[in-house]
């Protein structure tokens, strides 16, 4: 079979790429190609502690390997994508949002101890933003940024090519940027946020804040049909001009369109790529707006039809995928494969 051919560990290595998130823990082995072979996803059980998750993580990965066919000899490196504060030097987690009792947890070095192979450790986003340069969205450019609109706001950036962390790896932030200095109270504790009026969890308050005050909206009747508030949910009501979704959704825009003048006015990149739940769901509609008010505030008119701003093609992919271009130009002998 043409598929035994391309697993002899003697042909082509193998990398696995990982994300590692509060809900759950997906492993993808990953050929030279950027194929995904197979993957393995199970809990994360994160109540349990930092030691039974590393745990989790390491069967999770050999799950994978052994579903793709190969053995874990053929395996050269293993990418990781995790939520941050992150040290992707060491190795170390510190106190993720969504990993509690996670203080300062060497998860790189000890993955690589158990698993016996290489480990290299990303901010779980930035790794998404890599994923789509390498091989979704972004293929064709130099310079990109990625923004993932989810129960937060994260970036991730791109320049020259190369994935870029800044000088303390808190790069990408772009949800903690201040854009309603007076505005609501972020999960950061500051005010003001972009994530505090344009993410999944300030459009999903917004929208209870206005069926609380008696404003007519679909949102309660789809709810009951659907059994919680998704993404598809808000699509629905959107399509079907719902005003209250309408008015949170359009504001949520707004401040996106902000975002993404403020990124190309400061660098200046040949694409945005917007993903995450709702921009799957929404697509062109959740799109246009934002190129609408992002290009009224760009500070240079000529040629911005040439940014382009698009959606993320990968979905849920984006993250092991990116981990898995990681851990293959980190491992890599080919002198023509960009590291970093």
């Amino acid at each position: 079979m043409a598929n035994q051919a391309v697993r002899d560990p003697g042909v082509a290595p193998f990398v696995v790429g990982m994300d590692l998130g509060g809900t759950k823990i997906l492993a993808a082995v990953v050929d030279a190609e950027g194929r995904i072979l197979a993957e393995s996803k199970r809990a994360t059980r994160a109540d349990e502690g930092p030691d039974f998750v590393i745990k989790r993580m390491a069967r999770t990965a050999r799950k994978a390997a052994r579903q793709a066919g190969i053995n874990w000899t053929a395996v050269t490196g293993l990418g990781v994508g995790a939520p941050g504060p992150i040290d992707p030097e060491s190795g170390f987690v510190y106190n993720p949002p969504n990993l509690p009792g996670w203080d300062e947890i060497a998860l790189g070095p000890r993955l690589s101890e158990t698993l016996e192979l290489p480990v290299f450790l990303e901010n779980d986003v930035n790794l998404g933003t890599l994923g789509e340069h390498a091989l979704g969205a972004g293929q064709d450019t130099k310079d990109m940024v990625g923004i993932f609109v989810g129960t937060g706001v994260g970036g991730g950036l791109i320049l020259d090519g190369q994935l870029r962390s800044g000088f303390r790896h808190a790069a990408g932030e772009v949800g903690h940027m201040i854009v309603l200095a007076d505005g609501p109270v972020c999960g950061c504790g500051k005010r003001g946020c972009l994530e505090s009026v344009a993410s999944r969890t300030a459009i999903e308050r917004d929208i209870r804040l206005g069926v609380a005050a008696g404003r007519k909206s679909l949102i309660p009747q789809l709810v009951r049909e659907k059994g919680r508030l998704t993404s598809g949910v808000l699509a629905r009501a959107l399509r079907k001009g719902d005003p209250l979704i309408t008015e949170v959704m359009g504001r949520a825009q707004g401040y996106l369109g902000l975002l993404a003048a403020s990124i190309v006015n400061l660098i200046d990149p040949e694409m945005i790529v917007f993903g995450g739940g709702v921009v799957e769901a929404l697509g062109e509609e959740f799109l246009s707006p934002i190129r609408v008010t992002a290009r009224q505030y760009y500070i240079q008119q000529a040629g911005a039809d040439r940014v382009r701003i698009v959606a993320a093609q990968l979905g849920d992919h984006a993250g092991v995928l990116g981990a898995a271009v990681l851990a293959r130009r980190r491992t890599s002998t080919d002198p023509g494969v960009a590291r970093g």
